[in-house]
């Protein structure tokens, strides 16, 4: 249990956000929220990640009587939310199946005592006969329903048994209820409301925009050299590489590893053991770069996570912005990256023919599909297209995305994708991509001979262009749905018949974007071109501070077995660095340092900052 005292129930939002959490005030929507659930209301909270969630519920729990439930979907998020509450001097615990016995009985204990500010469960424990009938026994201050797209049936990460959880009203009558997430559209947040029964909730929707990352995308041309150059641009930083296979992330891992970077393979095949090792090490702060499939990242608070690489596309701007929100958590400037090809935007339309969903649903993962297709192809401002798909609109082109930083040319391409289509079609719709753009380019090979399509009119039409170029035509082609590709063992191309016709009869035309010749040309923009308001610059004397105070803190989690960023974040250390306070009376007055945190490691932070001077 902690060392700090409760707050009095009588204490008003407002103070404890400055006393316990060491905030002067709320920002955005998070005092309307915190009210809603003040006054017995239910409430719908949708944030970016790094936009304050937590506090919309911690501070209602810590202000009304009672123990607060929170229903998380990760026992490493518990325990990094648990490890952070512990350390302002809130009695939080999380209950769960990697818990020791003896703790769980202290925790029981402190529950049934009523000495519990914040208790973490999963929802499969919360619903557990003996779990819900203690709890029932108890006063409950709230209920916060953490990750609530998991919900949602059109969620990116739905769980089924999250649907259950529409039974806690009767369980708890009269408790008000919140859900939050950082990613929901739409149709999701309405189906969060539906399935939890909580249509008569408040919903604050704040701004998903999120100015510190940088957002690019970049046709494959080599994804290992295109991967070591955005790493050459992060030297000793912490990143995430994600995979679409549990194969290629450990080759990817197994090839970093080789070119000298720290890195570390995460997916569901991993034994249990090494993923909680994997997990231990990100947590701990020092710099590595993690391969992984979607099985890492739900609820990973690493603040400092400085880029996100996305080898392979997601299923849809849903599930792509959860995975690029684990990047910049602390508003630093952040890079994210995804590439993608013709075959990858085939292979994904494959699998949803393929899925055994209802019609209904396989419609909308459809049209999610086709809005990233359309999100990684898109000539214009990235940032203002992945929005629209969460129904926010921006006023104007964001200025951190690769599409606003280096303007994409666009070109009639119609003369092109018909030289193209004919080829396709003269080849008999049963040839693959690089038999057909080698017809064009009029590469006279054994196969193209024994073909006879070396006597086809359309055999050289294409030999002014590169092999390139008309790689980058086919993706294209495919990314709008003019040519299909067979994901039988050839991957042969055929002819969207209803679209391809009229670019043939020329009653179309086709407009396509010249795309860059290397991932330099599109990668040039550096972390100074993304921005942050949060963000001082440090001068030589406050940069050996800092530093200083970095050694100290990790030295002070190794000791405690916490992440460093649970003990402060380099925001507020950054901010303590440039202004060297003198006093605890001044240290207390930078943001994030609550009184818990003051008594705890004021002294020391004192004493760095005075030997480092």
């Amino acid at each position: 249990m902690p060392d700090g005292t409760r707050p009095s129930i009588e204490a008003s939002p407002h103070e404890v956000l400055h006393r316990v959490f060491g905030f002067p005030a709320f920002r955005g929507l998070q005092e309307a929220a915190v009210s809603q659930v003040m006054a017995g209301g239910d409430a719908l909270v949708l944030m970016p990640t790094g936009g304050g969630k937590s506090l919309c519920y911690q501070i209602p729990a810590l202000c009304r009587p009672g123990t607060a439930l929170v229903i998380s979907p990760l026992i490493a998020l518990m325990d990094d939310q648990v490890a952070a509450l512990r350390q302002l001097g809130v009695a939080a615990g999380a209950l769960h199946s990697e818990l020791p016995p003896d703790e769980a009985r202290s925790l029981g204990r402190a529950l049934d005592d009523g000495a519990l500010d914040l208790l973490y469960v999963s929802p499969e424990r919360l619903l557990s006969p003996g779990t819900l009938e203690r709890l029932q026994r108890q006063r409950i201050a709230l209920i916060a329903i953490d990750e609530a797209h998991c919900v949602s049936q059109w969620g990116h990460e739905f769980r089924p048994e999250f649907r259950e959880l529409a039974s806690l009203a009767q369980h708890f009558p009269g408790v008000p209820r919140m859900a939050l997430t950082a990613t929901a559209d739409p149709r999701t947040r309405e189906d969060i409301l539906h399935a939890l029964g909580m249509e008569e909730a408040a919903i604050f929707a704040a701004s998903f925009h999120r100015p510190n990352l940088h957002i690019a995308a970049e046709p494959k041309s080599g994804e290992t050299a295109q991967l070591l150059h955005l790493l050459a641009r992060h030297p000793g930083e912490t990143g995430i590489v994600y995979c679409g296979s549990r194969a290629k992330v450990e080759r990817v891992t197994a090839s970093l590893a080789a070119k000298g970077h720290p890195s570390l393979a995460f997916h569901a095949g991993i034994p249990p053991e090494q993923k909680r090792a994997a997990l231990a090490r990100f947590r701990s702060g020092e710099p590595i770069v993690m391969v992984a499939t979607i099985a890492f990242g739900m609820g990973i608070d690493r603040p400092d996570v400085r880029f996100v690489v996305h080898l392979d596309m997601p299923d849809s701007p849903e599930a792509y912005y959860q995975q690029i929100g684990r990047a910049g958590r602390d508003g630093e400037p952040s890079t994210t990256l995804l590439l993608y090809g013709g075959e990858d935007i085939a292979r994904a339309r494959h699998w949803l023919g393929q899925s055994a969903a209802p019609e209904t649903q396989k419609r909308v993962m459809r049209s999610r599909l086709e809005a990233m297709i359309s999100l990684t192809e898109a000539p214009t401002c990235r940032t203002r297209l992945l929005l629209r798909c969460f129904g926010e609109e921006l006023s104007e082109d964001c200025g951190h995305c690769d599409n606003c930083s280096n303007p994409v040319s666009q070109f009639d391409g119609t003369v092109e994708a018909q030289k193209l289509l004919s080829a396709i079609y003269r080849t008999g719709q049963r040839f693959g991509a690089l038999h057909v753009i080698g017809v064009l380019l009029g590469k006279s090979t054994e196969p193209m001979q024994r073909a006879g399509h070396d006597k086809l009119a359309v055999f050289g039409i294409g030999a002014d262009r590169s092999q390139e170029f008309w790689r980058s035509v086919l993706r294209q082609l495919i990314a709008r749905g003019l040519v299909e590709v067979d994901m039988g063992e050839y991957a042969t191309l055929r002819l969207a018949a209803e679209l391809a016709r009229p670019v043939l009869r020329g009653e179309a035309s086709v407009m396509l974007r010249h795309d860059t010749s290397t991932t330099a040309a599109r990668s040039r923009t550096s972390r100074a071109d993304t921005h942050s308001a949060d963000a001082p610059t440090l001068d030589a004397d406050a940069a050996l501070r800092f530093a200083a105070l970095r050694v100290w803190r990790g030295n002070e989690a190794r000791s405690q077995s916490v992440p460093p960023y649970v003990i402060f974040h380099d925001t507020v250390l950054r901010e303590v660095s440039l202004m060297k306070p003198g006093s605890l009376d001044e240290l207390g007055q930078v943001k994030g340092v609550g009184a818990s945190k003051l008594a705890r490691y004021g002294a020391a932070v004192l004493a760095v900052i005075r030997d480092a001077a």
